[in-house]
């Protein structure tokens, strides 16, 4: 993956997106693009394009964030001890990137894991299933067969 500085970043993303990526920002509640969002696809990471999350695990937790039960490759996704704001909780980074994504709850639904990831949409770039093969993504197309 290309490191880009801090100034190519300030310019290929939105302030909010830099904000959120760069600085653990988190988007105000029921703000975010992908909160009611229910197409097929994959979300990837807005920096450097990482594959996150599938539509398939998303759901709707209620909390004005994507929520999702899993991430599509555990080791994409990496998980950091957050002490910020007086509690302690676990917060969620793309690998390659070190892009802040959102934070770990243990609240999610039980007969899925019981895990939610609560995520800025701010830090994600949807991919629809009808483009993965055309944007290097082909190989989950298999997350959508029956």
């Amino acid at each position: 993956m290309k490191k880009y500085t801090d100034e190519e970043l300030r310019k290929r993303l939105t302030p909010e997106e830099y904000e959120v990526t760069q600085h653990a920002a988190t988007e105000r509640p029921f703000t975010g693009k992908y909160d009611q969002w229910w197409d097929d696809g994959i979300f990837v990471d807005v920096v450097s394009g990482e594959p996150l999350f599938s539509s398939t695990d998303k759901y709707d937790a209620g909390c004005g964030w994507p929520s999702f039960t899993k991430s599509i490759d555990d080791s994409n996704v990496q998980r950091h001890v957050d002490h910020s704001l007086g509690m302690t909780r676990t917060e969620v980074t793309s690998k390659d990137s070190g892009s802040h994504l959102g934070h770990l709850f243990t609240d999610g639904p039980v007969d899925k894991g019981g895990l939610r990831y609560c995520i800025n949409s701010a830090s994600m770039r949807f991919v629809p299933k009808n483009e993965l093969a055309h944007e290097g993504y082909s190989e989950y197309l298999t997350l959508f067969t029956s």
